[in-house]
């Protein structure tokens, strides 16, 4: 019998149905033979999810808490019923199945991170111990059980914990914009947060000195912390949920050309048109958010006429970790906004 790669006997209820797309995981032990058992200490949850469950609860941090464990409770994993994202995680090892892959590479007592989201990682929150509002961040006491499928980085021993969960949140984006962005090409970046700043600082190495790179957000402070290293070539202070708007703002900063390549990282919905209006025809957007509806995306540049090629950015691309800090590890400015930020 062949093992279970995707933790289909972990779904409640409905056969066939993959543990992303399930209502309900069954997190239970013992650790079975294709997975790999993690003792859970923190939980990364993604931006826009983070932001409606603040919204929700009208920012309290122990309605945060108990909020998330409340979905974890009912879902046996970690899947905002809204927004339908959910995040990752940092945890050491404590058991490996007897097929699971990970036996060649890790050990019983490692540091890992998870590279698959929590909305199919079966999750147990035995104790919220802290909530970090201001890096969605939730420390916690618990465990999670990561399938034969499921992607996963050593934490770095050169960097605190923090800052290279924040990294590795996002890495799938950098690594897409390494595949996407040429010299010459004029680039933009909807939202100026995490993922936002590493697709900017990679962006910046693709384009060699050749073309031009443009920050994009709703936060003065965010975007001259990014102009304040030199991560773009002009920073524009937009409103991202008002399309028209942010297309004359980038309009006007690529005397009409428009971009070549925009990339959404905004944490709010409603910024597929700002996107979509900001690509010359011919060009590529490429959503990164969570908070992306991608009938609206479809359907909106459908009807504005828009020839876009448009890229769901699905957080995996090979090398994407070693590529993320690696970014950290050689842009010394870089590395310490994010330590300013996350740690």
């Amino acid at each position: 019998m062949s093992i279970d790669l995707y933790g289909l006997s972990r779904v409640v209820g409905e056969k066939g149905v993959l543990p992303q797309r399930a209502k309900q995981l069954d997190p239970s032990l013992p650790c079975r033979e294709s997975e790999l058992l993690i003792d859970v200490e923190s939980l990364n949850i993604d931006a826009a999810s983070f932001k409606q469950i603040k919204g929700e609860v009208g920012g309290d941090a122990k309605r945060i808490g108990e909020r998330i464990q409340e979905i974890v409770r009912e879902r046996g994993k970690m899947q905002n019923p809204v927004t339908g994202s959910g995040g990752m995680l940092i945890g050491r090892v404590k058991e490996l199945g007897a097929k699971h892959p990970a036996r060649e590479f890790l050990k019983v007592g490692d540091r890992i991170a998870t590279l698959v989201s929590l909305t199919l990682t079966p999750l147990v929150i035995e104790e919220v111990k802290a909530v970090h509002a201001d890096i969605d961040r939730v420390d916690i006491r618990g465990h999670a059980l990561l399938f034969a499928s499921g992607i996963y980085a050593k934490l770095p021993t050169d960097m605190p914990d923090t800052l290279a969960l924040a990294a590795l949140d996002v890495c799938g984006a950098p690594a897409l914009v390494a595949r996407h962005v040429r010299p010459g090409m004029t680039v933009a970046v909807l939202g100026a947060g995490k993922s936002g700043a590493l697709c900017l600082a990679q962006a910046r190495r693709n384009l060699e000195s050749r073309g031009k790179l443009l920050a994009l957000d709703v936060s003065q402070g965010a975007l001259d912390a990014l102009s304040g290293i030199g991560l773009c070539d002009v920073a524009l202070k937009v409103d991202a949920t008002q399309g028209v708007d942010v297309m004359e703002a980038v309009s006007q900063a690529t005397d009409g050309q428009l971009c070549d390549l925009v990339i959404n990282c905004a944490s709010v919905g409603n910024t597929e048109m700002a996107t979509i209006l900001s690509v010359k025809d011919g060009g590529t957007a490429i959503f990164f958010s969570m908070a992306t509806s991608f009938t609206a995306a479809a359907l909106g540049a459908e009807g504005v006429g828009k020839d876009v090629t448009m890229v769901v950015g699905n957080g995996y691309v090979p090398g994407h970790a070693a590529l993320t800090l690696d970014l950290l590890r050689t842009e010394p400015e870089l590395l310490q906004l994010f330590a300013t930020r996350y740690v």
